[in-house]
């Protein structure tokens, strides 16, 4: 991945009517790089791509394009192309006509149009046989397969996804998710994905985009979004966690009811009061004797069944609820109704500043 801003945002802004769906949107994406943008309903997200690849008009605001600007030009002569959730297949036409649409919209002669899509057919790891092959006979997967290779036969310069894995089964789905961060590092394309999906993201993902509101929370890397969010809203967003209301008198020495402290910690302003994080499987069962950095007592609530994984829901001191989980192989026997003691160390939480 290179560092050269191939696409960039400035100001942009879209009103529909009296109501703003974004708010002066700046972002730069860089050449080469697997760009998500994660956000709940109504956050932005998809007002964000239908301006990218120009189905909607900003209302204020520059995108450009390399050095050049194309938010006012017609989305047909961008050098981009959506691969949407329903992913617009003609069920009329084979998987090769589908794949050669595109160039034959360009007036591509019969045999190179053939030729190309049966590349695309290698490099979607279809077999050869499938280019007479009718959409309505594959499956899911391979349907997806096809979508992608028509998208590339456009040979963008930037591809856009719109949730493309959403509607179809956990295990298809968690394959795709593989397949297309495999078809990223093998085109070397600009990827920009849509999704609500955190596991899509942070599988698939060089820099994660969170939105909310029309507005972008965070922007950075897979683990500093998870690791290091810089609001409550990017906190509880990314997975499960654990926030304790913490304030400091001298900036170093935490304080929070219920909240027994064994460390000093950087991180807020003198007089100044934050957000303690504690992703759940950082969190143990302590012992009377188990010296940790941060304790804290309560009583389980519900144990929960997760595959490979056991989460625990436990009731601290200020009727909060506190999760944990634990490999299978590390579970608390007879665990709902007991009182135990919990503790984590410095090295594995996170201040949010708070205004």
């Amino acid at each position: 991945m290179t560092e050269s801003a191939l696409l960039r945002l400035r100001g942009v802004v879209k009103k529909f009517s009296a109501f703003t769906a974004l708010h002066g949107v700046d972002l730069d994406i860089h050449e080469g790089e697997f760009f998500t943008i994660v956000g709940p309903s109504g956050s932005g997200k998809s007002t964000l791509i239908r301006l990218l690849v120009g189905m909607d008009e900003v209302t204020s605001g520059e995108i450009h394009l390399r050095d050049q600007r194309i938010d006012q030009t017609p989305a047909n002569l961008r050098p981009t192309c959506m691969v949407f959730q329903s992913l617009a297949l003609f069920p009329h036409m084979s998987v090769g006509q589908n794949i050669e649409f595109p160039l034959k919209l360009r007036k591509e002669p019969a045999e190179k149009r053939r030729d190309r899509a049966l590349e695309l057919l290698d490099l979607l790891r279809l077999p050869r046989d499938y280019y007479h092959k009718r959409i309505s006979q594959c499956s899911g997967g391979e349907r997806q397969r096809v979508a992608l290779a028509r998208a590339l036969a456009f040979d963008p310069e930037i591809l856009f996804f719109d949730e493309p894995l959403s509607a179809l089964d956990y295990r298809l789905r968690k394959t795709l998710e593989k397949e297309l961060k495999d078809l990223h590092h093998r085109t070397g394309k600009t990827f920009v994905y849509i999704t609500h999906s955190l596991e899509e993201a942070m599988v698939m993902s060089d820099r994660i985009a969170i939105m909310n509101g029309g507005r972008f929370e965070q922007i950075a890397v897979a683990d500093d979004i998870y690791g290091k969010p810089v609001s409550r809203f990017v906190a509880e967003f990314m997975g499960e966690v654990n926030l304790f209301e913490v304030t400091s008198e001298d900036g170093k020495t935490l304080s929070a009811p219920g909240l027994t402290v064994n460390t000093t910690q950087d991180g807020l302003p003198a007089n100044g009061k934050g957000l303690l994080m504690i992703r759940p499987e950082y969190v143990q069962f302590a012992s009377a004797t188990d010296r940790f950095d941060y304790l804290v007592e309560g009583q389980v609530q519900e144990e929960y069944a997760l595959g490979s994984r056991i989460q625990y829901e436990i009731k601290g001191p200020q009727e909060d609820l506190i999760t944990i989980e634990k490999l299978r192989e590390n579970r608390l026997e007879n665990a709902v109704g007991q009182h135990v003691r919990l503790g984590f160390n410095a090295d594995h939480i996170h201040l949010i500043g708070e205004a």
